[in-house]
């Protein structure tokens, strides 16, 4: 089988793209990946070129979130379809939404990593403003379009229907994974660990800066401070130590250093890092939103993430507890082994045929009606 897949290079779907190709490697599935948003970096290119079963196409055309996109959504997905002319693929892969409205000739799989209008929900409170009226119609449109539409948690998948108002004919919840080999546990250090993008207000990074001074350990900060745009997230001293954006071995190391990891997000779809910090035995303090119930259920503690100080209190309860964190990161890791490449790839792998077969009986019913013959008119009515 061959995929047609889109990747951004900005954040965690880069991560799936390459760990997808990984794990689809042994069902014969190769990727033609094309890459939108920022430019690779060097390691981004390295990591990619080691996968036996990608072939890159890169570009640097505006993702369908950042401001004033339509016009190079137009011209990507223009691209988009001179690619699948150039590979044929057997299926088409979009982590993104618009797109899956083109006519492309292989069944369309739109996975929903993320959006806007259940972003500006969680972390603003309340509707996206009428700017995002066009976006949240486009979107609404390649949910309508696409052949089946995925995401990792059925929260997730359960706010794109009441976001956009439709409904869906074909979805399913495929949970992330990540290869467990990757991750460690080791000695712990006395520190507190988060890590995301620091411009990105659902992370909630600004209320463990607020909260950091209270705290008997330090918190370390691993992310990137500007944004796509430009905009950023200056950290303050007083019990931040900011690590600055890591490569993935890098970030793996601190993984294993931590004793817990926070991330009181307003808005995580999945919280992948959450899952890297587990398989690292780190305990795990996160946001209590419906997404991250879902994943971690009674194996993670939860924090309001607007009420900085019943973060300060849970922190500081499992800072003074070692046996608490002992606990904790027990169950973590033990709950992490669910969230397995192998069974992310096996859910994709089974999907893939699924839209394959379903497309095959609609293009053969359709050709079984045209090619019977017309009905014959009745004399007289």
């Amino acid at each position: 089988m061959k995929l047609l897949m889109t990747a951004d290079t900005v954040g965690g779907v880069w991560t799936y793209a390459l760990d997808m190709a990984s794990a689809l490697q042994p069902h014969g599935v190769e990727f033609v990946l094309a890459t939108m948003g920022d430019p690779m970096s060097p390691q981004q290119k390295r990591d990619a070129a080691a996968c036996g079963n990608v072939t890159v196409r890169e570009s640097r055309y505006k993702l369908e979130w950042m401001e004033n996109p339509w016009e190079d959504v137009k011209r990507s997905g223009q691209w988009l379809l001179e690619l699948e002319q150039e590979f044929s693929p057997d299926v088409v892969h979009l982590n993104g939404y618009a797109h899956a409205q083109l006519p492309f000739r292989a069944p369309v799989v739109v996975v929903a990593h993320s959006c806007v209008l259940s972003w500006w929900r969680a972390v603003k409170g309340e509707a996206a403003p009428a700017s995002w009226d066009r976006y949240k119609a486009e979107i609404a449109a390649g949910l309508d379009a696409a052949d089946v539409v995925v995401a990792p948690t059925q929260a997730m998948l359960d706010t794109l229907e009441e976001n956009y108002g439709v409904t869906l004919r074909h979805k399913r919840v495929i949970h992330n994974g990540r290869d467990g080999s990757l991750y460690r546990p080791a000695r712990k250090e006395q520190f507190v660990l988060t890590a995301g993008r620091l411009w990105d207000e659902a992370k909630n990074v600004t209320a463990l800066q607020a909260i950091a001074p209270k705290l008997l350990w330090p918190i370390c900060v691993a992310g990137e401070e500007k944004s796509p745009d430009g905009n950023g997230q200056q950290l303050k001293n007083g019990g931040v130590l900011p690590l600055g954006k890591l490569e993935p071995c890098e970030l793996a190391r601190w993984f294993t250093r931590a004793d817990i990891y926070a991330l009181p997000a307003r808005y995580e779809p999945f919280g992948l890092s959450a899952l890297e910090a587990a398989l690292s035995g780190c305990a795990l303090v996160l946001g209590d939103i419906p997404t991250l119930r879902e994943v971690w259920g009674d194996a993670a503690l939860f924090v309001p993430p607007n009420d900085a100080g019943a973060i300060a209190a849970q922190l500081q309860a499992i800072i003074a507890d070692p046996q608490l964190r002992k606990r904790y990161a027990g169950r973590a890791m033990e709950h992490a082994q669910r969230y397995t490449l192998t069974r992310m790839a096996d859910g994709y792998a089974g999907l893939y045929q699924q839209a394959l077969r379903r497309r095959r009986a609609v293009e053969i019913e359709a050709a079984a009606s045209e090619s019977l013959p017309a009905p014959a008119q009745q004399i007289g009515g």
